[in-house]
């Protein structure tokens, strides 16, 4: 990837001081036009993040100045700290409420053609059932699955969800706050975006694998959001299980430290 890095930077007139790399993508910091950006070469599930972070328009997320399949020019959010920073200080509940605010700065906006349905992301529980793989409990497969499709079909308005919100994926900027970054981008209701954050941060199982955890995040989320909570509560499980799906198809052996399963006993605890 360091060959398209270097061939984006010269099409878009970045001069690059530094390169990182993550397991997803290639991160190239520089300048261009006197703005300080974050040149971005990446694949798989984020390869149109351009294009829903366009959608977004800069609500609640990182601006987007070019983009195009597997490559994308940013603003570069200063000094970028992550909101899990304030969870490793103990600070969850003030976490969850910035969570809140981003999530209603980003909901109601039109997605981009092709954007995938929470429908189409459900597909992937068939797929495990066919793969042959026995690595998750079937009854418990089926159960997601039929919890999934009966959410799936009865949904109230849709939007362009980020898909991946979770502390992670929100950092701070001096000028504009929270910042949402590297969104998946998914149509369904906003319910369905509250799934990601409550297995998260996957370092601290013994935080948000906990009912005392999951009650007062869902009790924040559904008091600053218009959120149904037996909705949010039943999509976080269906999705926990489909995320440990997903782990599976990426070539990831699934133990019982696996965060989506840790999680999932304590929600299905509380449906």
């Amino acid at each position: 990837m360091i060959r398209q890095l270097q061939d984006k930077a010269a099409a878009w007139n970045v001069t690059l001081e530094e390169t990182r790399e993550t397991p997803t993508s290639l991160l190239g910091f520089g300048v261009c036009a006197g703005l300080r950006v974050v040149l971005k070469i990446t694949t798989g599930d984020e390869s149109h993040s351009g294009e829903v972070l366009k959608a977004f328009a800069g609500d609640g997320a990182v601006r987007v100045y070019e983009s195009e399949t597997g490559a994308v020019l940013l603003e570069r959010l200063e000094p970028g700290e992550g909101l899990v920073s304030l969870v490793k200080r103990g600070e969850d509940e003030e976490a969850t409420k910035i969570l809140a605010q981003v999530i209603g700065k980003l909901a109601h906006h039109q997605p981009p053609a092709a954007c995938p349905t929470v429908a189409d992301w459900g597909r992937g529980f068939d797929r495990y059932l066919a793969s042959g793989d026995r690595q998750l409990p079937l009854e418990l497969v089926h159960a997601a699955r039929d919890w999934y499709q009966h959410l799936s079909s009865t949904q109230g308005p849709s939007m362009l969800l980020h898909g991946d919100l979770q502390h992670y994926n929100v950092l701070f900027d001096n000028k504009r706050g929270w910042v949402a970054i590297d969104p998946k981008g998914v149509v369904g209701e906003l319910e369905y975006e509250i799934g990601a954050l409550l297995r998260n941060p996957v370092e601290q199982p013994e935080l948000f694998a906990n009912a005392a955890t999951i009650n007062r995040r869902l009790e924040i989320l559904t008091t600053l959001l218009p959120l149904n909570y037996s909705r949010a509560l039943r999509w976080s499980y269906a999705q926990s299980i489909l995320s440990a799906i997903w782990d599976i198809e990426d070539g990831y052996g699934i133990n019982s430290n696996n965060p989506s399963l840790m999680l999932a006993p304590f929600l299905r605890a509380l449906l």
